[in-house]
């Protein structure tokens, strides 16, 4: 394994217990699937995929690995080394209550294979850690705390990282998905719970809309799901080809990856209300996903069509970016945690002799030492090197274990963290209802008091402001458009959910609340007839006990190069219901700036109070085009 660990002296040390020292390491990839294959089914076509690589590269074709457990280092070219061993899986876990109930004493067998290849600046690191549990029989197993945990499948560990030449070196970025990878997990038959992990994208059929519905659902899921959608216009194959197949190829092995035909696509929004995706967008489900509740969609990012198309590229680096993080952040499961630190043999490393092949002419490997006890006849001092070797292996072993549970109690504070975060959802659910309650009361009482309500409706002002906190996102603001009753929002929210990928998202996402609010108090105020002139007019002119908000960003009107222009005027057409205008459509010239700078998001509105009483909110997103962006 070769996640990292830091000491309180400031070395790193990779999960193996080797010291890293000075390397200095860019992004990792790193990924763990399931297979029914048996263990040495798996184990030789790693050998053969690492083999065919080793040749094509031009370095030595490795020796057959022995069966028994044991370790050796094989030197294969320059600076091209190959570490390989077996053994069985350690039997005290790192887990405080392992082994548990119902497995054997002997848990199981691993092997591990790591390649270190030579690269500009520094070295690439490659391991593989196959580890297999033994099934309990006549037993009742017991559930694994760890994700996806269990016994009486294989488990493979992929993990690739880049590591410096020096400290002074610049980390490489983002390790690429391994080769390896793309070619193993076909060949496997790679899965994740129930869902399966492949190289390229899965078509989904109307007829499999259920299947999806059921692996986002399934609690034993430990990888994202990414869904795409397929724009109405769009030909689907032309899409796939172009689109998003380039999108998802940094996600090989780090999530699982669909598309939606045109006729799955309603089918699928239909049955996840709060959890949509359509119009070329495409959507990344993390685990745990809950259909009923709305403030669960929140954690799930979209991204949007215009997004991918501007740069197909920069968007496969966006959406690669929170399945890196959730890989990196996983425990692992209890059977690839029982593996041992590698322990490399202290002899001369082996470095097998080109020989005429011959039944006989076979480089005998190097086997880990193993006993601390010197055996007789041993030259003087043996002993204590040995002692020395296994109370560094004890040293390294602890150090990963420590980590592994870290790591674990990480996941499950997380995990608790989202339990109660969607109960207190539930309470803060009803809690805006009642204030909408009040709100309304509120409008009546300055209705009917008018100005000897004043004071009383500061008070409640005041009360509301400390009660309703503003969102903390935009699929919050989103979500609680509700509590708006004389504002519907007619846009896209994908160009709206799309913000909170950007910088400055939190603080946009107050802002646009704050705008909301006072178009609510406004509309309220004009529809009584009490508004005397436009939200502009409102903003400079804000009543006693109303939300101020700023009127240098109310703006009336776009400028006339944007009305006069045909492509950035019909941008600003935005949907409004029949009865304001037959066509479905409206000019949106009236906007509230979201944020500093030409090019930050706006608001675009339609002021209706006249005609049927209401706002429509047609647009929250990015800048529309205009001089500055074009």
């Amino acid at each position: 394994m070769t996640s990292e660990y830091t000491s309180s002296h400031g070395q790193t040390f990779d999960t193996t217990g080797q010291l890293t020292g000075q390397f200095g390491c860019s992004e990792p990839y790193r990924t763990t699937v399931t297979t029914a294959r048996p263990h040495q089914d798996v184990v030789a076509l790693v050998d053969q995929l690492l083999t065919a690589w080793l040749k094509q590269e031009g370095g030595e074709e490795p020796p057959p690995a022995g069966a028994g457990p044991g370790a050796e280092r094989l030197r294969l070219g320059p600076r091209i080394l190959l570490d390989r061993d077996n053994g069985p899986l350690r039997a005290n876990r790192p887990e405080p209550d392992d082994p548990p109930a119902g497995l054997p004493t002997e848990p199981g067998h691993y092997s591990r294979r790591r390649l270190r290849t030579p690269v500009p600046h520094g070295t690439h690191q490659l391991t593989v850690t196959i580890a297999t549990p033994v099934a309990a029989r006549h037993t009742t197993p017991v559930a694994d705390p760890s994700p996806g945990g269990g016994a009486g499948q294989t488990w493979v560990r992929l993990e690739a990282e880049y590591l410096a030449a020096g400290a002074g070196v610049r980390p490489a970025g983002r390790v690429p998905v391994p080769d390896l990878a793309r070619a193993l997990f076909a060949l496997i038959d790679a899965t994740d719970g129930s869902a399966a992990v492949g190289p390229l994208p899965r078509l989904v059929a109307a007829a499999d809309v259920d299947t999806l519905i059921d692996e986002l659902c399934d609690p034993d899921r430990s990888l994202p799901v990414v869904v795409a959608s397929v724009p109405p216009s769009a030909p689907l194959d032309s899409w796939q080809a172009d689109t998003v197949r380039p999108l998802m190829r940094q996600l090989t092995g780090l999530a699982v990856l669909y598309v939606l035909d045109h006729a799955a696509l309603p089918l699928f929004n239909v049955a996840l209300e709060y959890h949509k995706v359509y119009g070329g967008a495409v959507r990344t489900y993390l685990p745990e996903v809950d259909p009923a509740s709305r403030s669960d969609s929140a954690r799930h990012p979209v991204m949007p069509r215009h997004r991918i198309e501007e740069d197909v590229r920069r968007a496969a680096a966006l959406i690669s970016r929170e399945p890196r993080k959730a890989a990196a952040e996983l425990p692992l499961p209890a059977p690839l945690a029982a593996v041992p630190v590698l322990q490399l043999p202290s002899e001369a490393k082996h470095r097998p002799r080109r020989t005429p092949p011959t039944d006989t002419a076979q480089p005998t490997p190097v086997p880990a030492r193993r006993s601390t006890t010197p055996e007789a006849g041993a030259r003087p001092g043996a002993g204590a090197g040995a002692g020395t070797e296994a109370t560094d292996q004890a040293e390294r072993q602890s150090r990963a274990d420590e980590l592994q549970r870290i790591r674990r109690s990480l996941y499950h504070a997380r995990r608790r963290e989202r339990r109660l975060l969607a109960e207190n959802d539930e309470q803060y659910a009803a809690l805006r209802h009642v204030n909408a309650q009040v709100r309304a009361l509120t409008e009546q009482l300055r209705a009917v008091a008018g100005p000897d309500a004043v004071d009383f409706v500061r008070l409640t002002a005041d009360v509301l402001a400390d009660e309703a906190a503003a969102p903390v996102n935009f699929g919050d603001l989103v979500h609680r458009f509700d509590e708006f009753p004389l504002l519907e929002f007619t846009g896209d929210q994908k160009e709206t959910l799309a913000l909170d990928g950007q910088f400055a998202g939190t603080g946009w996402a107050k802002l646009t609340w704050e705008g909301l609010t006072a178009l609510q108090e406004y509309a309220a105020a004009s529809v009584r007839g009490e508004a005397h002139g436009d939200f502009k007019q409102w903003c400079e002119h804000t009543p006693p006990g109303c939300h101020r908000f700023p009127p240098r960003k109310a703006v009336r009107g776009e400028s006339r190069t944007v009305e006069s222009h045909t492509k950035w005027k019909r941008e600003r057409m935005l949907p409004v219901p029949e009865c304001v205008d037959s066509s479905r459509r409206a000019f949106m010239g009236a906007h509230l700036r979201i944020g500093g700078g030409r090019t930050a998001p706006r608001l675009h509105y339609l002021d209706d109070c006249s005609g049927s009483g209401r706002i429509y909110v047609g647009y929250i997103g990015l800048h529309l085009t205009n001089t500055r962006t074009n």
